[in-house]
């Protein structure tokens, strides 16, 4: 009996390929529970053979007592042989059919991902757990909460910071050089110009990019009378007069604010007609003109070629990344506060409006079988990877913790349930005989 003591896999832990593996709290758990339960069935087998060699020769009801004490040995040391045969050879002899998972790890490893995969990764499946977990719904409830929305916010503001950060001058440059400039370079530009000139037009969208730019030439203009001046004396006869010169500036300046206020105020001035219809013809010659086409074409080419161009990408690009990095690390500012309410809103509306939730569940859900699909032989192939990278002991000695337990259980069942089939037996032999 001493033989069916509990097998050396209760050590402190097993080892693979790199050492000795160290249990997790989770682990010592199982192993512990798997010591006790083994310590259990151990003890029943025990019991039954000293039940066994006291009534051994008795009659009456002391030989049905012993009848069930044998068939309880038998039962407990079968389903023993059983258990044991799984994770390693009985007794340490090589027994056919014994030590079955560590020879045939590769196989079940192979078994298991087969298994995961034609009954987990269905999409029926998947569908249907996608869609049992209302996730939409959830994120709306979660999301709703001012508090939690400004996690969301503050967390993606982080993100988006670093991201932007990680951006180098010399990065732009080389998309600027290498993506954006031979792009343009093959591309026609006139009529792209053209097309955007004309719908302009058509739609009247350039009237308030003419309104805005009026309405600063009038602010520069009243504020800055003396550089106008500077500017109109440099140019002046040197003959005349500084009072004339003064005179006539003073003049100008004032005709100039008056002209500019008349368009401003002037829905149908003149000035707004003819700019009207020099863009028209502007974005018609574009399109069918092959003079301004060229013209359009040289000038293009030679703005990709002028040295100063990735500078000025570079430029622009600093400018509105300091604005936004500046956006971004004020938790308090516009911008975070802007995001927020969105957030909450969409909340809101996830909570009440149920064909966006179902669309929203339905792009889950697609999103989930495609990625299944696309990917899903790969996540399914690490079981097999893993369990080939054990060798036979480990992966015997990982699976028994996970389930050894619960196989105990087969050793105390076999040891009660083979007591009274023995007692069964015996009370049929003494009704024969």
């Amino acid at each position: 009996m001493a033989l069916l003591t509990p097998s050396p896999a209760a050590a402190p832990g097993p080892t693979g390929p790199s050492g000795p593996l160290v249990d997790s709290a989770a682990d010592a758990e199982r192993r512990t529970a798997l010591r006790r339960m083994r310590a259990v069935a151990l003890s029943l087998l025990v019991l039954a053979a000293i039940v066994y060699a006291v009534t051994l020769g008795q009659d009456g009801f002391l030989g049905f007592v012993n009848a069930g004490a044998e068939a309880s040995m038998v039962g407990a040391i079968a389903d023993w042989f059983a258990v044991t045969a799984l994770f390693r050879h009985p007794l340490g002899l090589p027994i056919p059919h014994t030590a079955l998972i560590p020879k045939r790890k590769d196989d079940l490893g192979r078994g298991l991902e087969d298994f995961v995969g034609e009954n987990f990764l269905q999409e029926a499946v998947i569908r249907d757990r996608v869609g049992a977990a209302d996730l939409s719904r959830r994120v709306g409830v979660w999301a709703s909460e001012p508090e939690n929305a400004r996690k969301v916010v503050h967390e993606v503001m982080d993100v988006a910071a670093i991201a932007v950060t990680k951006v180098k001058d010399h990065h732009i440059v080389e998309v600027v050089e290498t993506v954006l400039v031979p792009r343009f370079r093959e591309e026609p530009i006139a009529p792209i110009l053209g097309t955007f000139v004309v719908e302009a037009v058509r739609d009247d969208l350039h009237h308030g990019l003419v309104d805005l730019a009026l309405e600063e030439l009038h602010g520069w203009l009243a504020h800055n009378q003396e550089t106008f001046a500077e500017v109109l004396i440099e140019r002046a006869p040197w003959w005349a007069p500084d009072r004339v010169n003064e005179m006539v500036t003073e003049r100008l300046h004032v005709e100039a604010l008056r002209w500019l206020n008349d368009i401003r105020n002037d829905p149908r001035h003149r000035a707004r007609k003819a700019l009207d219809s020099m863009l028209a013809r502007l974005g018609q010659d574009l399109l069918t003109n092959e003079s301004t086409q060229t013209r359009a074409e040289s000038f293009k080419l030679r703005m990709l070629e002028h040295p100063q161009f990735a500078a000025t990408t570079v430029s622009l690009w600093k400018a509105f990344r300091n604005a936004l990095l500046e956006a971004l690390r004020d938790k308090d500012g516009l911008l975070a506060q802007r995001l927020e309410q969105e957030l909450v809103a969409f909340a809101h509306r996830l909570l009440v409006d149920h064909e966006l939730r179902a669309k929203l569940d339905g792009l889950a859900a697609d999103a989930a079988v495609f990625a299944v699909s696309r990917y899903g032989s790969e996540l399914t192939a690490v079981i097999t990877h893993t369990i080939e990278k054990w060798d036979g002991k480990e992966a015997s000695d990982r699976i028994e913790l996970h389930v050894g337990r619960d196989l105990q259980f087969i050793r105390i069942n076999g040891t009660i349930v083979g007591g009274l089939v023995g007692v069964l037996i015996h009370a049929a032999t003494v009704l024969v005989h």
